[in-house]
C-alpha cells in the first residue's frame, strides 16, 4: 500500500499504491498505514539518519478525496468531528517530523488528497494537461475538513483563498502554479523526483509559516480594518448569489475570518466543528447524494442497455453551423474527435469554424486548454457543404432550424453517404423521434440528443429513444456522450421529453402568478430565490411563448378529452395573439430588450395582469413554483418517461436548473417528508386546482411511509 524506500542521501520516498484499487483514495486504511512509517521517520531524524521526504504516487492519479459513503452515511456530529481531528492530526504529523517533506504530484489530486499536498513543506507537479489540482468540494455542498481551509489561509490570504476554495475549480497545474496552491513544475517523473531532491538537498529544516515565530498571514487578518471591509464585500456578495442556498462558501468564509484571529492549531479546531456543522445541513446532503451518488449511478451505465460493447467514435458529422450545431462541434473537438461541418454553402458552415475559433480563443485564455490543444482541435475540424464528407463518420448529429421538413432532408441527403452502422442523431426539442426517425434508411439506428443551450455550459444530454431506435443504438448513444464529458439519461419519446415537459410547469405557475394578480417582479424574484437559476417569465422569454404554448398543446394532444387546460394559456394566448410579444428571438415579451439584450420587465404588464394582490406568503409562492416541478417529474417516473430516480434528480438540475441544494426534483420529495408533501400537495390542489394532484405511485408511498431510494 505504501513502499519506503531510502536513498544514500538519506531521502526517504514514500510510493502511495492502494491494492485493489485503479486509483488511491485518502481513507481510514491509508491512513492506519501510515502512523508506524511516521513513527519509524521520526525514530530516524532523532538519530540523524533523516534528509527528507518524498511523497508520490505508483498510480496515474497522485492521491483522491476522503470516504464520502462513510461521511453521507453518518449521522452522528461526534463521530464525524473525531473523524476530522484525526484527519487533522495525521497531516499535522505529516508536516511536523523536523525533517523537509515534498510532495511529488505525478497525477490528480482532489480534495482530502490535496490536503495531504498541502501538509508537505514543498508541492512539484508534473506539468500534464490531464492533471487536475485542487479543492472541488464545494460543488458538493461541502468544504476542506482536515486543515485545508487553514493552510491555504496561510499561504494565500483570506480573500484568494476564499476564491480558491468557493469556486469549485479543478486547477491544471499551470493555473494551480499561478494560483500559489504548488510551487514548482516538472516535465515528467524523472524531472520531478530530480526537483524534490535538490529541494531537500538545500533545505535544512521543514517548517511551516505557522509554526514559525514572528510569521503572518499574507495580507493581514480580519482585525484590520481593509481586510474586514473586504470580508463584509464578499459574505454580500455571496448573498446576492445565492441567497443563502448554499451553506458551504458561508461556512467556508467564516472558518477563514475565524481562524485568521488565532493561531494554527485551534484554527484547524474551528474548521473541524464548521465541517461537521456544514455535514449536518440537509441542503450538503442533498448534494452529496445528486453530485457524487446519483452521478455516479449514471455514469457507471446503470440505465445503458446491457450487452454491447463499448463504441468507440472517432468522427463526428454536424448538420447545421447555428449556435447550437457550433456548440456540440467545438464539445467534440476538446474530447479529441476528429468533427466536419455542414450547411446549406461553405462559406456558412465556415461559420461554425468562426464560433469554435471564438470559443478556443475564450478557454485558452482561461487558462482551460493549452494553446497546443487550440491547434490540436483546429486540425481536426473541417466544414463542407456536401454530405459526402459524412462516408467515414461514426456518428451524424442534425442541428437545424425546428421544422419536420428540413429535418427530413437533411437527413435523407446525410443517408445518401453514411455507412449502414453509423448512427444519425437528432437535435430537435419538440418533434417526436419516432416521426422522423420513420423517413430513416435505417430507423434503428435512428436516436434523439437533446442537448442543451448553452452547449459549452450545459452538462446534460438527453437521449431519445423513438419505438423503433434498437438498444445497441441508445448504449452506442450512451457511450458517445460519455465520450464528450456530458452526462447522458435516457428519456422516451414522448410530448416534451422529460425536461422541457418538466421546465414547462414552472414557467406556467410563474405565468399564472401573474395572471392572479402578482407583480411580476415579485414572481421573478421568489424564483430566484427558491433556487431556480432564473425568474419563469425570463425563462418563457428565453424559450419564446411559442414554445411554451405548443408544449401546453403536445400535452392536449397526448392526454385528449380527459386533459384539463393549464390556467395560464388565457395569459399565453393574450401575450401572444393581442400583444404580439413573442419572446427574445423578437426583442419583445414579458421583458423588453435593447439588441436583443434583456434589460427590464416589460411595463405593460401591468396595465393587462392588474397588481390586486397587496400581500403575499412567499414561501407558499415559492413552494408552489417548486412543488409543479416535482409533482410533474414523478407523473414522468409512474408514466415511464424516464426511469430512475437518478436521472430524474440530476436531470432536472443539470437540465433545467432546479435548486441543486434539494437534490434534485425526487429527493426534494424525501428531504420535505413524503407524507407532509403529499397533504401539502391536496391544499394547494383544493385551493389552484387539479395541476397539484398526487400521482398514484406518490399517494402509494405515504401510504407505505416508503422513501424513494
Amino acid at each position: 500500500m505504501i513502499f519506503y524506500r531510502k536513498d544514500t542521501d538519506n531521502i526517504v520516498t514514500l510510493t502511495l499504491d492502494m491494492s485493489g484499487r485503479n486509483f488511491n483514495v485518502l481513507n481510514h486504511e491509508i491512513v492506519e498505514t501510515f502512523v508506524p512509517i511516521i513513527r519509524h521517520l521520526q525514530e530516524e531524524k532523532s538519530k540523524k539518519k533523516l534528509r527528507g521526504i518524498i511523497i508520490t504516487s505508483a498510480k496515474k492519479n497522485f492521491l483522491f478525496g476522503g470516504d464520502l459513503e462513510y461521511l453521507y452515511r453518518n449521522y452522528s456530529p461526534e463521530e464525524i468531528f473525531n473523524f476530522a481531528e484525526k484527519l487533522q492530526g495525521f497531516f499535522r504529523d505529516i508536516e511536523s517530523p523536523g525533517v523537509p517533506v515534498v510532495a511529488a504530484i505525478n497525477g490528480t489530486a482532489l480534495g482530502t488528497g490535496f490536503e495531504l499536498a498541502l501538509a508537505c513543506h514543498h508541492r512539484i507537479a508534473i506539468d500534464s494537461p490531464d492533471i487536475r489540482l485542487g479543492h472541488p468540494e464545494v460543488s458538493l455542498g461541502l468544504m476542506p475538513g482536515s486543515g485545508g481551509v487553514i493552510r491555504l489561509l496561510w499561504l494565500l490570504g483570506i480573500e484568494k483563498a476564499f476564491h480558491v476554495l468557493t469556486n469549485g475549480k479543478r486547477l491544471r497545474p499551470q493555473e494551480a502554479l499561478n494560483v500559489g496552491i504548488i510551487d514548482e513544475l516538472a516535465k515528467d517523473v524523472p524531472d520531478m523526483i530530480a526537483r524534490a531532491k535538490h529541494f531537500l538537498l538545500n533545505k535544512k529544516e521543514g517548517r511551516r509559516p505557522w509554526d514559525i515565530k514572528g510569521e503572518t498571514i499574507p495580507d493581514g487578518t480580519v482585525k484590520d480594518a481593509e481586510v474586514a471591509q473586504k470580508v463584509r464585500l464578499l459574505a454580500a456578495s455571496l448573498v446576492k448569489k445565492n441567497h443563502l442556498n448554499f451553506p458551504a462558501p458561508h461556512t467556508i468564509l467564516n472558518t477563514l475570518v475565524e481562524g485568521s484571529k488565532v493561531d494554527f492549531d485551534t484554527a484547524c479546531r474551528i474548521e473541524s466543528r464548521y465541517f461537521t456543522q456544514l455535514l449536518m445541513r440537509p441542503e450538503t446532503r442533498n448534494m452529496i447524494k445528486a453530485f457524487w451518488f446519483d452521478n455516479n449511478a449514471i455514469r457507471s451505465g446503470a440505465n445503458r442497455p446491457k450487452g454491447y460493447g463499448k463504441f468507440r467514435p472517432q468522427k463526428v458529422g454536424i448538420i447545421g453551423a447555428g449556435v447550437m450545431g457550433s456548440g456540440i462541434a467545438f464539445e467534440c473537438l476538446r474530447r479529441g474527435l476528429e468533427v466536419v461541418i455542414k450547411d446549406v454553402s461553405k462559406s456558412v458552415a465556415e461559420r461554425g469554424r468562426e464560433y469554435v475559433i471564438k470559443q478556443l480563443n475564450s478557454f485558452v485564455q482561461e487558462g482551460k486548454l493549452l494553446p497546443s490543444e487550440q491547434d490540436d482541435c483546429l486540425k481536426k475540424l473541417s466544414t463542407t457543404e456536401n454530405a459526402e464528407a459524412f462516408a467515414d463518420c461514426d456518428l451524424v448529429i442534425e442541428a437545424v432550424f425546428e421544422n419536420k421538413m428540413v429535418k427530413t432532408k437533411v437527413l435523407r441527403e446525410a443517408e445518401l453517404h453514411m455507412d449502414q452502422y453509423s448512427l444519425f442523431a437528432t437535435n430537435t426539442v419538440s418533434i417526436p423521434i419516432t416521426e422522423l426517425g420513420s423517413n430513416a434508411n435505417h430507423p434503428e439506428n435512428f436516436v434523439g440528443l437533446h442537448f442543451f443551450s448553452p452547449v459549452e455550459q450545459s452538462p446534460l444530454v438527453e437521449i431519445v429513444k423513438g419505438k423503433q431506435t434498437s438498444n445497441e443504438t441508445v448504449a452506442r448513444a450512451f457511450d458517445f456522450v460519455k465520450r464528450i464529458k456530458k452526462t447522458p439519461i435516457v428519456v422516451k419519446d414522448n410530448w416534451g421529453f422529460y425536461a422541457a415537459r418538466v421546465q414547462n410547469t414552472f414557467i406556467l405557475e410563474g405565468i399564472q402568478m401573474l395572471q392572479e394578480g402578482y407583480p411580476a417582479a415579485l414572481i421573478e424574484n421568489l424564483g430566484v430565490q427558491a433556487g431556480m437559476p432564473k425568474g419563469a417569465l425570463a425563462l418563457a422569454d428565453d424559450l419564446s411563448l411559442d414554445l411554451v404554448l405548443r408544449y401546453e398543446d403536445l400535452a392536449a394532444q397526448h392526454y385528449g378529452p380527459k386533459y384539463i387546460q393549464h390556467p395560464a394559456v388565457t395569459a399565453l394566448q393574450i401575450m401572444l395573439e393581442e400583444e404580439k410579444r413573442r419572446g427574445a428571438y423578437k426583442a419583445t415579451g414579458f421583458y423588453d430588450y435593447d439588441n436583443k439584450t434583456r434589460i427590464h420587465l416589460w411595463e405593460g404588464l401591468t396595465d393587462i395582469f392588474t397588481n390586486k394582490k397587496t400581500t403575499f406568503d412567499a414561501d407558499e409562492l415559492k413552494e408552489r413554483l417548486l412543488f409543479v416541478q416535482v409533482l410533474e417529474a414523478i407523473w414522468c417516473l409512474q408514466e415511464g418517461i424516464i426511469n430512475s430516480i437518478p436521472e430524474a434528480n440530476l436531470g432536472s438540475i443539470f437540465g433545467w436548473g432546479f435548486p441543486p441544494f434539494k437534490g434534485g426534483v425526487i429527493q426534494y420529495v424525501n428531504d420535505y417528508g413524503i407524507e407532509r408533501f403529499v397533504k401539502k400537495c391536496k391544499v394547494y390542489e383544493d385551493e389552484h386546482g387539479p395541476r397539484f394532484q398526487v400521482p398514484k405511485m406518490l399517494r402509494e408511498m405515504a401510504e407505505g411511509q416508503a422513501v424513494f431510494a
